[in-house]
């Protein structure tokens, strides 16, 4: 099959081209603003299907949406019915159709030709009016208010909250590749004469930026977002693609001695906590035991020797383990328990407790093993 993809290197066409890829297909002509316009022909002549996505947004002057969003249309549709290429044709409208304003009534424009189009020549002709996208590769100041966001906050720009009590319906990228494909292979969805993606999320702009600017404090306080939540978990990814290309990385605290050190490296409210341990030769650790903490360890390099001891019993249980094998060990509780390096290398273990530590009730208590 060979794809037309109008709007190529925009948000939507180049998330778009790469997924086609991802999916085997292979002949994919792409066509963006600074394309010769003499390829038009040629792909218009040529194509089995076409994504037109191109589109004006913002422009510097109102015109530029008529020209962008109407004559580009008719331009496209022109070509398509001079070669008498009857090719499905998928175009991105927006929900600002429905409005009176010069981005909505060009918007609106382009569909009514379309409609047109597909009555005169009976070719499949596919609506989409999108609500307002996010996700990678999308532009800040352009495209939409979550991609502003995501780029201000992870630069310490001051954002803009107008509206706070504004209602948002966003829709992920990743969702609209899905619909897109699918409507590519004849399964698109459908009700009345639009097609529509089915998976969309709702939230007040003030929360929005709140939740934004808590990702970026996530390296502070180390938590994770909770990633149950499909619309978090989609703007995780999508704050994480806007970070300064030299702010990848973050330090975290390092609790050294002459022992080695320890450090917490992931606090969650509902799936604990994850920290790194390094112990230097002959060192042991722990020696305490908890009412209700569990935890779990894995040695990841270096070898090392668990003991555990039910706290009213004398009899010693022993696990040895190594980063040449990779076992997990779980410490139950009422088992006071230490964890020794055999080795002569430093040992470094991997620690996941059920709870993240709370100075204040630490549920931990020194007996020897």
């Amino acid at each position: 099959m060979k794809i037309l993809v109008t709007g190529a290197k925009g948000f939507v066409g180049k998330n778009l081209i790469a997924e086609l890829k991802n999916r085997g297909y292979k002949e994919i002509y792409e066509f963006d603003i600074d394309t010769d316009r003499a390829l038009l022909d040629e792909y218009t002549k040529d194509c089995d299907f076409v994504f037109h996505l191109a589109g004006v947004n913002r422009p510097k002057d109102e015109k530029e949406f008529m020209e962008g969003n109407f004559g580009f249309t008719s331009e496209l549709l022109e070509s398509l019915r001079k070669y008498d290429n009857k090719s499905p044709i998928l175009i991105t409208s927006s929900i600002q159709a429905e409005r009176d304003n010069p981005y909505g009534n060009s918007k609106r424009a382009g569909e009514e030709i379309l409609f047109n189009y597909s009555e005169e020549t009976g070719a499949k002709t596919l609506v989409y009016r999108l609500p307002n996208l996010f996700g990678k590769w999308s532009r800040p100041n352009y495209n939409t208010v979550v991609a502003t966001y995501c780029y201000n906050i992870a630069r310490d720009i001051e954002i803009q909250v107008n509206n706070p009590d504004a209602e948002l319906t966003l829709c992920y990228i990743d969702d609209v590749l899905d619909e897109f494909i699918n409507a590519l292979e004849g399964n698109e969805t459908k009700k009345g004469q639009y097609c529509y993606v089915k998976v969309t999320h709702n939230i007040k702009l003030a929360d929005l930026a709140e939740k934004i600017k808590s990702f970026k404090n996530s390296r502070n306080d180390l938590s994770v977002p909770i990633m149950s939540d499909e619309l978090t978990k989609k703007l995780y990814s999508t704050y994480l693609s806007f970070l300064p290309e030299n702010e990848f990385s973050y330090d975290l605290k390092m609790n050294c001695d002459n022992r080695g050190s320890f450090t917490e490296f992931i606090r969650t409210k509902d799936r604990g906590q994850v920290s790194i341990n390094i112990s230097k030769p002959g060192i042991t650790k722990g020696n305490h035991w908890h009412h209700t903490k569990n935890e779990k360890f894995l040695v990841v390099s270096g070898s090392g020797l668990i003991r555990f001891r039910k706290i009213d019993s004398n009899e010693i249980i022993e696990y040895e383990v190594s980063g040449e094998k990779l076992q997990v060990v779980d410490i139950p509780t009422g088992y006071t328990h230490s964890i020794v390096n055999i080795g002569d290398t430093d040992m470094v273990t991997v620690m996941w407790a059920n709870e993240a530590f709370n100075a204040e009730k630490p549920d931990t208590y020194f007996l020897e093993v």
